[in-house]
């Protein structure tokens, strides 16, 4: 067998391969995904430049094609105009056809015009990278080779394999169809795990969809996002700076009386955590005590109330008429859980005022607090007056 330059131990030759594989990956989280496309944090022209030109080499990918695609996937999510929603063409055709949907949609000079704006457009993009994107997978193939002789055909198949399939695959696909979801924002994006190694954080999807244009993707203690790592990395070096990272909720230290312009500034900013929190201590909360009335007053309706637990906390645009059925006929024998999920709509409805003036906005919100109370429920009760403590944090303001 051929020998290249380096001759490596079997599990040399496999470590070799991670490394370029992961290399690729933070390339695309956090040159093409993080800096190009959504503009959460700046880098240094020369580590900009260093990442543009591994994914020619690894990709053949063009920046202002993909950045195009991906702004059009958030603005046309779950769409018939979504290039690679599995919602809509179904997860097998995403996760093993992602890479051919990429290729298809980026043929459109439509897309390319209305969101690849601000990306690349210097010499080397004009005469190299776009022109002659084929080429430098073909050089990557040759120094594979160099390197590593014959073993180095399989290195470079497995790089031309990676993207495709975990990028393309993996996160456009089961990453909008299977996994958990710590925020109920609008289309049906899910956080995967535990391929953050491979996938360089993107894996926390869900995360991302909710908070578009931050750079960090975690959001819970125990969620790991490597690409922050790097982000943070090169922040200490002074070669990226951070432009946004999701809210941070901040608190007064006593309820106020009454919800305020502030309070109600802070509780829309802060609607998505103010939401998962409401059905972690509300929805469930709720539920799991009328579950417990069912198992000892009418075991036969159990069945039924554990339906709505997913139900009545997932966002409603995503549900279809059999899940809107079920819901109603669990609020037409439990009123508790129907005046709790009506609560959550009243809830969401203030910040979808859009028209609203500020002075609206605030009575809707004392409204809502009233009306809470009023219900007789605990859980609400006490969820009103966490409300009212909600507060701006100045950093996120």
């Amino acid at each position: 067998m051929f020998e290249g330059l380096v001759v490596l131990p079997w599990w040399g030759y496999v470590l070799v391969t991670l490394v370029l594989t992961h290399i690729t990956i933070v390339s695309v989280t956090l040159y093409l995904h993080r800096h190009q496309t959504h503009r959460a944090l700046d880098i240094h022209p020369v580590v900009a430049h260093g990442f543009r030109f591994w994914l020619w080499l690894t990709t053949g990918m063009v920046t202002k094609q993909w950045v195009a695609i991906h702004r059009k996937h958030h603005a046309r999510c779950e769409t018939e105009e979504d290039p690679h929603s599995p919602q809509i063409l179904g997860l097998r055709k995403v996760l093993w056809q992602g890479a051919e949907l990429y290729r298809q949609e980026s043929k459109n000079q439509d897309t390319l015009a209305k969101f690849g704006h601000n990306t690349p457009d210097d010499w080397l993009e004009r005469n190299v990278y776009t022109p002659y994107s084929g080429s430098g997978v073909v050089l990557m193939l040759l120094i594979d080779l160099v390197c590593f002789g014959a073993v180095g055909l399989t290195i470079w198949a497995v790089q031309m394999i990676w993207i495709p399939f975990f990028a393309a695959g993996v996160i456009n696909g089961v990453g909008h169809y299977y996994g958990y979801r710590n925020f109920e924002c609008p289309d049906a994006a899910t956080n995967i795990v535990p391929f953050g190694l491979l996938i360089g954080g993107e894996e926390l999807h869900n995360n991302h969809h909710t908070y578009a244009s931050s750079a960090k993707f975690s959001c819970k203690p125990w969620e790991f996002d490597i690409g922050w790592g790097y982000i943070r990395a090169l922040a200490a070096l002074r070669l990226a700076t951070v432009k946004k990272v999701a809210p941070t909720p901040a608190y007064t230290p006593a309820a106020k009386e009454v919800c305020d312009l502030d309070t109600a500034k802070a509780v829309i900013h802060h609607r998505f955590q103010i939401m998962a929190r409401f059905a972690r201590e509300v929805l469930h909360t709720v539920h799991a005590e009328e579950l417990r009335k069912a198992a000892a007053e009418n075991s036969h309706m159990v069945a039924l109330l554990k339906r709505g637990r997913r139900l009545m906390v997932r966002e409603k645009t995503l549900m279809g008429e059999a899940d809107h059925q079920k819901l109603q006929e669990i609020f037409a024998v439990n009123s508790t859980l129907h005046t709790v999920y009506t609560m959550k709509e009243r809830l969401q409805d203030v910040w979808r005022r859009s028209a609203a003036t500020q002075d609206q906005l605030v009575l809707a919100l004392q409204d809502w607090c009233h009306q809470a109370e009023a219900t007789g429920i605990q859980a609400l009760r006490e969820f009103s007056t966490i409300l009212r403590t909600y507060a701006l944090n100045p950093a996120n303001a």
